[in-house]
């Protein structure tokens, strides 16, 4: 595997093309006093994007990110993007992170400290980790994907040879939203290399049927929640799974667009009351969007969802066996019961967390890092 050295270095001809484009930006109407109920609320946009075009430093976000040790490696034919920082501690363990969507490696910049060195942040310094966070391949600097395959499946096994090719043959992960699929992927394909296992979503269920018999009730008042929210909120992913190339024309040629498209869920599924600024600043916003525009990867990481939903996997007929915690936050799609989870797992630790939602990396990093750390220490 050849790995090499990466430093984040957008053109300047880019980020004036970006400040050029949000400056002539067409708005639609909305009917007064609307506020969020017919998706964003205009006025909340109108602002971030004034904001994103005269206020925002992208040089500033820029050199924040560089501080952070990257690379490329060569991984089956594509470039994988990755920050990996060495853990100061007396016996440091390889800890892979994996991100969602839409989010990135920007999302876990708050915690690749506090994991890799404790000791400066109160904790133990036997609980440091070495941290892995990849890029998915077609979001933020890896490759994009060129041809069909590229699911979230592909990726398990993408993360498995970086991890032996980095010199980890067992390691721990951790992962959210599509990064806790491939985390349990992990910790169900390549249970001799993976430790432990720490995800923010529960697998897709062992046995899974809605009319099983031997549902509690508390699952199926979960799984009645669930086809709710998906009529309510999963309007994006089904055009996401089914026409992701129309999508992406649009979100590719329009910032203004695509900062509604990501902004709007990081308010939605975020712990903030309906105030997103509340949770995340307005450069930590726009530092996750401007990724994505900058490396026009909003078409391929939403084809991500076409792929998965087209592959055909099959569903698992057995229960993960690593050591596995579970860790959900209020956020309902996510909140299945202890029951709902044991069905996916046969040795489960499960735990909620009193606060933060979807993006808990960059919401709660103390919080998060503590949980991670208190589950894999008996695993080191």
């Amino acid at each position: 595997m050849t790995v090499t050295p990466f430093r984040i270095d957008v053109p300047e001809a880019a980020v004036a093309d970006l400040k050029a484009r949000l400056a002539h930006t067409r708005w639609p109407d909305e009917i007064p006093g609307s506020g969020w109920d017919y998706g964003v609320d205009l006025g909340y946009m109108k602002g971030l994007v004034a904001y994103w075009r005269d206020g925002f430093d992208w040089r500033a976000q820029e050199r924040k990110l560089n501080a952070f040790p990257q690379f490329v490696a060569e991984v089956d034919g594509a470039d994988i993007h990755f920050i990996h920082v060495r853990g100061k501690g007396p016996a440091p363990k390889p800890l892979l992170l994996t991100h969602g969507w839409p989010s990135g490696v920007a999302e876990f910049t708050k915690i690749i400290p506090i994991l890799t060195d404790p000791g400066a942040y109160g904790g133990d310094p036997a609980d440091a980790f070495d941290v892995v966070v990849p890029s998915m391949p077609g979001y933020g600097f890896s490759a994009r994907p060129q041809r069909p395959g590229g699911t979230s499946r592909s990726v398990v096994h993408l993360w498995a040879k970086l991890m032996t090719g980095l010199g980890y043959p067992r390691f721990f992960a951790h992962g959210g939203d599509i990064g806790a699929g491939v985390t349990n992927g992990l910790g169900r394909l390549y249970d001799d290399r993976v430790i432990a296992i720490h995800a923010m979503a529960s697998p897709f269920p062992y046995p899974a049927d809605e009319d099983d018999p031997g549902l509690s009730d508390a699952e199926r008042a979960y799984l009645a929640l669930v086809k709710k929210w998906k009529w309510d909120e999963d309007a994006y992913g089904h055009l996401q799974r089914t026409k992701p190339q129309t999508l992406a024309v649009g979100l590719n040629d329009s910032p203004a667009g695509l900062a509604t498209w990501i902004v709007e869920k990081w308010r939605s599924w975020s712990d903030s009351g309906g105030n997103v600024e509340s949770r995340f600043t307005k450069d930590e916003l726009l530092t996750n969007v401007s990724i994505y525009w900058f490396t026009e990867t909003i078409g391929s990481s939403v084809r991500m969802y076409y792929e998965s939903a087209h592959a055909n996997i099959p569903k698992p007929a057995t229960k993960i066996e690593v050591p596995a915690r579970l860790f959900l936050t209020r956020e309902e799609v996510d909140l299945c019961p202890p029951e709902f989870a044991a069905r996916s797992y046969a040795n489960l630790s499960y735990g909620l967390a009193p606060t933060g939602g979807h993006f808990l990396a960059a919401e709660e990093p103390e919080l998060l890092a503590g949980d991670i750390a208190n589950y894999f220490r008996s695993y080191r």
